[in-house]
């Protein structure tokens, strides 16, 4: 029964970590292409290990980080991938797949740091690092292509789909600021 318990406490954690990944990648999938699994892979796997290091940080003692920093850098990295969307909404950038692996790399990067700070006040509760992160890395795909899906079902309101995803974006790094 303690399993069971643990099982769910670590998928609600991952579920709470990836709002903003679903988010993000509605963006991803505004702007076209296909969804690779090399870009997947690696954005389920980085966030993850962040998360995994971020939890046993936090179930060690969490003073490492000055309270509320690790939050208000995540959510800069998000209002930022957010900016980032709206200014390629503006300059009419969709569609386009050169930037495509930098964006995936931007993408990686700003939901490790936001997961950081999550899993380092989960960690501090007691929740399994390990259980919790593999939790997290299932979740961070699922998310991936469930956001993916949903941009490019936006795709008849395409031009509306990064700006607004950008939008919640900003909103959501501005909330973690707050």
């Amino acid at each position: 029964m303690e399993f069971f318990s643990a099982l769910g406490a670590g998928i609600l954690f991952a579920l709470a970590c990836n709002l903003d990944t679903v988010l993000a990648s509605v963006g991803q999938g505004a702007e076209g292409g296909e969804l690779r699994l090399r870009e997947t892979l690696t954005v389920a796997t980085v966030t993850t290990l962040v998360t995994f290091l971020s939890l046993t940080l936090g179930a060690f003692g969490a003073a490492l980080l000055p309270q509320g920093l690790a939050d208000r850098l995540g959510g800069l990295a998000l209002a930022g991938l957010g900016l980032w969307y709206i200014l390629d909404a503006l300059r009419g950038k969709t569609g386009e797949t050169g930037g495509e692996s930098r964006s995936w790399l931007a993408l990686s990067a700003a939901l490790a740091v936001n997961n950081a700070g999550v899993g380092v006040a989960a960690g501090v509760t007691g929740l399994s690092p390990l259980l919790a992160s593999l939790c997290n890395f299932f979740v961070t795909l699922f998310a991936l292509f469930l956001g993916r899906q949903l941009g490019r079902k936006l795709s008849r309101w395409s031009a509306l789909a990064l700006p607004v995803s950008g939008l919640l974006l900003v909103g959501l790094g501005l909330w973690q600021l707050l």
